[in-house]
């Protein structure tokens, strides 16, 4: 009956050693624990920090396609006024022109 002994209190340096045991391991699951939630608040920080970043890229990359954008239309709307007027001629010749840069360019780089 050495356990019922234990349970009861009777034999007091055994309680104290089996309760200092669990507190040595509360202890050292606690301190692990600490280390994991450290971890995880450093981690889910640099996620942040990314997250923001990437945001701003983000926001960046919008307004260089808009200005872009708005380029392109003003191009387009120049080279539909020009086919609207009696220079057709004028027109074919700079679309040539421009596939013909675009060839050397090709070229030039296949070359390479």
């Amino acid at each position: 009956m050495r356990r019922a002994g234990l349970a009861e209190g009777g034999s007091g340096h055994y309680v104290a050693s089996g309760y200092s045991v669990y507190e040595e391991e509360n202890e050292h699951l606690q301190e692990g624990l600490r280390a994991k939630v450290g971890a995880l608040k450093s981690l889910s920080i640099d996620i942040g920090t990314e997250v923001k970043y990437q945001n701003k890229m983000l926001n960046e990359m919008d307004s260089d396609f808009d200005s872009t954008g708005g380029l392109l239309g003003a191009t387009i709307g120049r080279v539909k006024r020009l086919s609207r007027g009696s220079q057709t001629k004028l027109l074919c010749y700079m679309l040539l022109f421009c596939f013909f840069v675009f060839f050397v360019l090709y070229w030039f780089i296949k070359l390479r």
